[in-house]
């Protein structure tokens, strides 16, 4: 019996107090890490528009969860009567969302390690260094031709009758998502939240949407929020910000003072 210690690795993620409780964050990511090393949250100005959308009760779809920097609140925000139900298709990101589920005692939200498109099978995501610097949620699947195989299904097989808010940011696959989940779409309408950040696809997605019956507006939240949890005043990511959509179906009202987007081939810059 061999007596040589178990092999040691160097430290990649961490825990940090935020703004919605105790996070574990990779601490070599980029943008979600290095926002919960310095701020204790991520892109808050996302959060503070689910708030205007997502009450108790809700059910809510968090399709690219990433580690869960907006699963957890929106599962906080949804309350013990709603759901929250997340989909994370890089196992270590997964792994990480699933303990910033369970240190933050969250029992109302659901989590698959899958990828959605518009097919059933696999899926291929690149074999990362965790150790290494990088945008970890910057990993485009339709971009990936070598790597580990991760389960790939389409939205409208889970049999969802009831949807009232989806938050899809998935790196510019988000058109795929779309089309295998136009049924579930069509039957529920849910209000959206689209991550639209890829010019030369701008256009596409935008046109589907208006074909799913939805009405369009722009938003793009700086990263950096000057009144972050953790009252960091230095901003790391000078002039970076999110461009989303906030999606709603033409047959439910709604004020508001964000810019619409009236053609396919509008952009917000």
């Amino acid at each position: 019996m061999s007596n040589e210690p178990c092999q040691r690795f160097s430290p990649f993620i961490k825990l940090t107090p935020s703004r919605y409780g105790q996070m574990f964050y990779p601490i070599h990511d980029r943008y979600v890490g290095g926002s919960f090393r310095d701020y204790g949250e991520f892109s808050e100005g996302e959060v503070a528009i689910f708030k205007h959308f997502v009450h108790p009760g809700a059910i809510v779809l968090d399709i690219g969860a990433n580690i869960g920097a907006h699963t957890v609140p929106l599962a906080q925000l949804t309350g013990s009567e709603g759901m929250v139900v997340a989909f994370e298709p890089q196992p270590m990101l997964h792994q990480i969302l699933c303990a910033n589920l369970a240190v933050n005692n969250i029992p109302n939200a659901r989590t698959y390690a899958m990828a959605l498109g518009d097919s059933q099978g696999t899926c291929m995501i690149p074999i990362l260094d965790y150790a290494a610097p990088n945008n970890f949620g910057g990993v485009g699947m339709d971009m990936v031709t070598d790597g580990e195989p991760v389960p790939l299904g389409k939205l409208d097989d889970f049999g969802l009758d009831h949807v009232d808010f989806i938050k899809l940011d998935v790196e510019g696959f988000e058109s795929k998502v779309l089309t295998g989940g136009a049924v579930t779409i069509d039957r529920c309408r849910p209000v959206m939240y689209v991550e639209n950040d890829r010019e030369e696809k701008s256009a596409e997605l935008i046109q589907q949407l208006f074909g799913l019956g939805y009405r369009l507006w722009w938003h793009t939240p700086p990263l950096f929020n000057p009144n972050n949890f953790k009252g960091n005043p230095n901003n790391i990511f000078p002039g970076i910000a999110s461009a989303n959509m906030l999606a709603m179906h033409r047959d439910k009202p709604l004020e508001t003072d964000l810019k619409p987007i009236k053609a396919a081939t509008d952009w917000w810059l």
